[in-house]
């Protein structure tokens, strides 16, 4: 098999294929020019459009040519859902959405060099057709009776809401944008969750019907969790690429706490580490899985792939400070925001700055539950302030004890952190 299909297959990236073999032989003749398409429907990528974008750059390395397509047409009327019609996005947030998106997936491949990447919208082409264009162009090549037969179309018109004719086009607009990219670029081949074979399907059965020509679909498999649950849900939602929407830390946090089950196959899929590399990992799985190395090397790989080497250093040294021991130095060499994200989901309470001592800011923050306990601890050596030890119950927190976002940090043994804030 070719290599690059092999790499794949290995990393666990292939579901479907319309013909595997065919594939591997146009790769070998290649280069292959293919496209994966990402809709506008929310502001932010997630986990599930990161598959897709280690696939576009897995094939782009092996010499490929990547188009991304960014759906501001197809983002307007949403791929049909089990659970229900979507409620359809103005205009002018689906064009703001497309930005953002735009700026996220351009970090994942590369549009420079010899064989740089492209990034089109397929509004560009959709917005012009007129309703009798599209009808005799495109729509004279589908039939009801496949488009009825697609599994979410079918169980729509079994359900009470049934489905409107907008989304029921949906499949009809992602197939004219393979012709069109066909037609535009030689493109041969599109890729796509398993989830979308049958929108796939429509594009190459489009490109036969209307060119004469045979083109390729790829799906990656659904990534779940080794007891087969949905993967990649948090307490706030979807695993968001944007930092504005899951912090950094909260990201590298997510694949850090990835279970032992899990861990080697998603260093395969959502890493780029080498095959011995991955190797190494999962043997330190099983001979020491306390130190958890596999999914710090998780963590840190697929946080520098979205957010860059700086901010996974950042957060690092911000866990280090926080949790790993860190001496007041570094506590106060991290960056407001960092700290902010770090220390988000510990407990807090309020001081008055130059008038609570450290045994009222145990309490304040709840490390205690009175001050004659808060007392014992200070005077037993349990108590910190910034990561320094604190034994005279009578220390004041003042000004200067503050960290950057008006906080300090007050701690009860190695493992009980607390945040106070200046009231």
């Amino acid at each position: 098999m070719n290599d690059i299909l092999d790499e794949l297959r290995w990393r666990g990236l292939i579901a479907q294929s319309t013909d595997l073999s065919a594939l591997s032989e146009a790769l070998a003749e290649g280069p292959v020019t293919y496209y994966a398409g990402f809709d506008p429907t929310g502001p932010s990528l997630h986990h599930g459009h990161l598959v897709q974008l280690m696939l576009l750059r897995h094939l782009q390395n092996a010499g490929h040519r990547a188009i991304a397509l960014v759906g501001g047409a197809t983002g307007m009327i949403g791929d049909p859902r089990m659970s229900g019609e979507r409620s359809l996005n103005t205009k002018e947030v689906v064009a703001e959405w497309t930005d953002r998106l735009h700026a996220q997936i351009s970090r994942f491949l590369d549009f420079g060099g010899d064989n740089p990447a492209q990034m089109v919208n397929n509004l560009d082409w959709t917005a012009p057709l007129s309703a009798i264009d599209f009808l005799r162009e495109i729509g004279k090549h589908y039939r009801l009776g496949t488009m009825l037969a697609k599994d979410t179309v079918a169980r729509r018109l079994a359900s009470d809401e049934g489905i409107s004719f907008t989304e029921f086009s949906y499949q009809i607009l992602q197939g004219m944008d393979f012709l069109e990219l066909y037609r535009r670029y030689g493109c041969t081949l599109q890729t796509g969750g398993n989830d979308q074979w049958g929108n796939l399907l429509s594009g190459v059965d489009l490109v036969h019907k209307a060119e004469g020509a045979s083109v390729h679909a790829l799906t990656t498999p659904l990534i779940t969790k080794a007891d087969g649950t949905k993967f990649g849900k948090t307490e706030g939602g979807a695993v968001w690429l944007a930092p504005d929407m899951m912090s950094p830390y909260a990201f590298f946090q997510f694949w850090l706490n990835t279970a032992d089950d899990d861990v080697v196959a998603y260093l395969k899929v959502f890493t780029f580490l080498e095959r011995d590399r991955i190797t190494e990992l999962a043997a330190e799985v099983e001979s020491a899985p306390k130190a958890r190395a596999a999914q710090r090397a998780l963590a840190r790989e697929v946080t520098s792939i979205v957010h860059g080497p700086e901010a996974t250093e950042r957060v690092e040294a911000a866990s280090a400070a926080l949790f790993g021991g860190g001496d007041a130095a570094a506590l106060r060499a991290l960056d407001g925001p960092t700290l902010a994200d770090a220390v988000a989901q510990v407990p807090r309470g309020t001081i008055i700055v130059g008038e609570t001592t450290i045994v009222d800011a145990l309490v304040a923050a709840g490390l205690e539950k009175g001050r004659n306990a808060a007392r014992r601890v200070v005077g037993d050596g349990g108590a910190y302030l910034n990561n320094e030890k604190v034994t005279d119950p009578e220390r004041v927190i003042t000004a200067e004890d503050l960290l950057p976002g008006a906080v300090a940090l007050v701690r009860r043994g190695r493992r009980s952190l607390a945040v106070v804030t200046a009231a």
